[in-house]
């Protein structure tokens, strides 16, 4: 499945795939609103079979397929964190 990606420029870390280059159309407007300036980063060929740095490539597919888009939100600060300093926050 090809897919379009894009990067938020107000929020660091922050993509949103669509179906279809530049059709924000299916996105809901709190949410496009919510993104901000949007950047086109890429153009990428989906399979279950193709690895993603931070998503499962069928989750993203699903979504691309139901909904026309999907957004991969920055990780949390926690799960950046060494796991030695998360063992002290605990």
């Amino acid at each position: 499945m090809q897919c379009f990606i894009y990067k938020s420029l107000k929020k660091d870390e922050l993509y949103l795939y669509l179906d279809k280059k530049d059709d924000f159309s299916a996105v809901p407007e709190a949410l496009f609103k919510s993104l901000g300036r949007l950047t086109f980063v890429m153009e990428l060929q989906l399979s279950p079979e193709r690895k993603l740095a931070r998503e499962n490539p069928e989750k993203v597919i699903a979504s691309l397929q139901s909904k026309g888009f999907f957004v991969q939100l920055p990780p949390t600060l926690i799960s950046t964190m060494p796991t030695t300093v998360d063992k002290q926050l605990h």
